[in-house]
């Protein structure tokens, strides 16, 4: 039930820069980083490619969270992403973003990242699997999986609902173990290196080429081919470094927010990077390209851990994504919240869910987010989710950091105690970038563009009603 006996009114400040850069940190690192290599290499087929895919996305995420620290020095509110594009826009603008990220983006995310956890919890609970059924309702299946990944949900809000605290002390204590968990295999990688198969793997570093999943390989013709097969690589890449911006969600509650959210965006977006970066360098050297290509259900992370380890890597790894996992899921969801809060502080969201309970947390909105995310875990359809996610979570990261250029001129008397460094240049470079990306992906991967774009537009009606229901 929702604790409405004691009320507070304001968000309490209880997150401090540590705290922060690990949400930043903890956020990003999921399941995926074990997994989505396999498509990449499907797509460029070589070494250099692989590692180029990662930085081009590390970089294009480094530059957003650069440019997104004059925004949080501005705005130090929780809501983060949606206050900035409200302030630069209008409140449509925003409310299509919140909707979004209601809708698909983080509810989506969370559902997907319960399902893994439960997938490698399967290895040592085999009654856990996914591919058992529980219950059908005609062609309805539920599976353990994902009934254990609901049971994760509303356990860990009902833990963040019981007060910030309780959730930073969760996302410190898993971030910080999966980090010196995923440094140590990267050692333990490098330790056993495979000098044949890395002289082999980085003989042709920059052959682009595509593996297909009988094991053949076909050649690119035309540089719009090889533009296609960049941008689609670099789903995963970008999917994976994805929920960087959760800590502007939280603003409200961050200790020194005009100077910390900055400095945690910058620290998390560069661990992260470096981490993913020689994770992919270590599976270089323990596995030929072709084997990371077709590796079993794409679990690359398990494929090199069982090269280095032998048959206990499988346990090792299966360990760590559900550490990673965990973590994953709590920074998710007591991220997410706070916009649905912000929203309806705004008079764009339903009233309940602008209230706070007597923790000083959004309780409610932590309920519904959490009902939103087990239906989606049910319908079975996060895969496909996911695959929309990147699309229109980069169409909002492009507008937000136009909203530097326009609020340079719209507000230019706004205090601004950091600045976009490099500015117009690295923001205008992140744009055009991540304009590119999109066209693109609209060109050579609708299927994960139009129902994306659909969700996201979905939500103007949506607007207009509760505008006209007040």
């Amino acid at each position: 039930m929702i604790d409405v006996q004691t009320q507070e009114t304001e968000l309490k400040r209880e997150i401090g820069l540590i705290d922060a850069t690990l949400l930043v940190a903890g956020g990003m690192i999921g399941s995926g980083i074990f997994i989505v290599s396999a498509d990449i290499v499907r797509n460029v087929g070589s070494s250099g490619w692989l590692i180029a895919v990662w930085l081009i996305g590390g970089f294009m995420t480094l530059a957003a969270a650069l440019s997104y620290g004059e925004l949080s020095a501005m705005y130090p509110k929780a809501g983060g992403q949606y206050v900035y594009l409200r302030e630069a826009y209008n409140p449509l603008v925003a409310f299509l973003y919140g909707w979004s990220l209601f809708a698909v983006i983080q509810t989506g995310t969370i559902a997907a990242v319960g399902v893994s956890f439960s997938k490698f919890l399967a290895y040592f609970l085999p009654w856990a699997s996914e591919d058992l059924v529980v219950f059908t309702l005609g062609n309805f299946k539920v599976s353990p999986a994902q009934l254990i990944a609901i049971g994760l949900i509303v356990f860990l809000t009902y833990v963040n609902k019981n007060g910030v605290r309780g959730g930073k002390i969760i996302q410190t204590v898993f971030t910080s173990t999966k980090l010196l968990s995923i440094i140590g295999l990267i050692i333990f990688g490098f330790i056993f290196f495979k000098a044949d198969v890395w002289n082999l793997n980085w003989s042709e570093a920059w052959k682009l080429h595509r593996i297909n999943i009988d094991g053949s390989s076909s050649e690119y013709i035309g540089k719009a081919a090889i533009g296609g097969a960049v941008a689609s690589a670099l789903v995963g890449s970008i999917m994976s470094y994805e929920a960087w911006n959760n800590v502007t969600f939280v603003a409200g509650e961050i200790t020194n927010p005009r100077k910390n959210i900055g400095l945690s965006l910058l620290l998390g977006t560069v661990m992260v990077a470096a981490i993913y970066i020689l994770l992919n360098l270590m599976f270089t050297a323990v596995l030929p390209m072709d084997q990371i290509a077709l590796t079993e259900k794409d679990r690359v992370g398990i494929a090199a851990s069982e090269a280095i380890f032998g048959s206990s890597g499988t346990a090792i790894i299966a360990v760590l994504i559900m550490i990673a996992t965990f973590g994953c899921n709590n920074g998710l969801i007591l991220a997410g919240a706070r916009v649905y809060y912000s929203m309806s502080r705004d008079g764009v969201f339903f009233d309940k869910i602008a209230k706070l309970n007597k923790h000083a947390v959004p309780e409610f909105a932590l309920w519904v987010q959490c009902i939103i995310a087990c239906v989606l875990c049910l319908s079975g359809r996060y895969g496909d989710l996911l695959d929309m996610i990147t699309f229109v979570a980069v169409i909002f990261y492009v507008l937000t950091i136009g909203g530097i250029f326009i609020l340079r001129y719209t507000k230019p008397d706004v205090e601004r105690p950091y600045k976009a460094p490099l500015y117009p240049f690295l923001p205008g470079l992140y744009i055009l970038m991540g304009v590119a990306f999109c066209i693109l992906l609209i060109i050579y991967k609708p299927q994960f563009t139009w129902p994306g774009l659909f969700i996201a537009l979905s939500g103007i009606p949506v607007f207009y009603l509760l505008k006209l229901r007040r």
